[in-house]
């Protein structure tokens, strides 16, 4: 016979093992796909996890850059400042002394020709007129400096009109006239001129 009995000890341990295996499915008896994709899984996943990492490394990376920019500009910011604050720390005391200028202008210009031209009058003259110069180099020494006008077109950033004057040898918008002298600390306006402008003749 080509049959061959089974052990009966044989026989009990498969009964025992198929006992327990009882209720798993075939898949995973065989060790098949379902093993398989388990243990494709494991590997699946730590990818995803090492990607995920990567872009908050990289987040992080460009939040430190931001800070690190925005801090730089804070301190530029803080820097320009104190330089202003140190460039145009005379601004109001400057714009106070305009109006002395101004008057000893008023009063230069107020003296007659045959006074200026009388001994006992030049001594004083002089003096007025030296002290002008000296406040006028004051104001150089401090950024201080008078805003260029006639014969200039009209900038509003720097001019004032107040009047227009009719004429035919200026080009309308040209400046003829200066009322009132303007002046600049560093690049910024103290005061404007006050000035006529050319406007074409009726």
């Amino acid at each position: 016979m080509s049959d061959k009995k089974q052990n009966p000890g044989q026989e009990n341990s498969d009964a025992a093992a198929a006992a327990e295996l009882d209720g798993v499915p075939e898949s995973m008896k065989s060790g098949g796909a379902g093993e398989t994709g388990g243990e494709a899984s494991q590997p699946e996943n730590s990818d995803n996890r090492i990607e995920a990492l990567e872009t908050e490394l990289a987040e992080a990376q460009q939040a430190v850059l931001y800070a690190q920019a925005e801090t730089q500009n804070v301190r530029r910011r803080l820097e320009k400042d104190a330089q202003d604050a140190r460039a145009y720390a005379a601004t109001g005391f400057a714009r106070d002394m305009l109006s002395v200028m101004d008057n000893m202008q008023r009063a230069l210009e107020s003296i007659p020709a045959e006074v200026k031209d009388e001994e006992k009058w030049k001594g004083l003259i002089n003096g007025i007129e030296a002290t002008g110069r000296e406040l006028q180099s004051v104001f150089e020494k401090n950024g201080i400096k008078r805003v260029a006008s006639v014969g200039l077109p009209l900038d509003p950033n720097q001019h004032q009109a107040m009047v227009e004057i009719p004429t035919d040898e200026h080009e309308p918008g040209t400046i003829v006239q200066e009322m009132q002298a303007g002046y600049v600390i560093k690049d910024r306006l103290l005061r404007p001129a006050f000035v006529g402008v050319a406007k074409k003749a009726e």
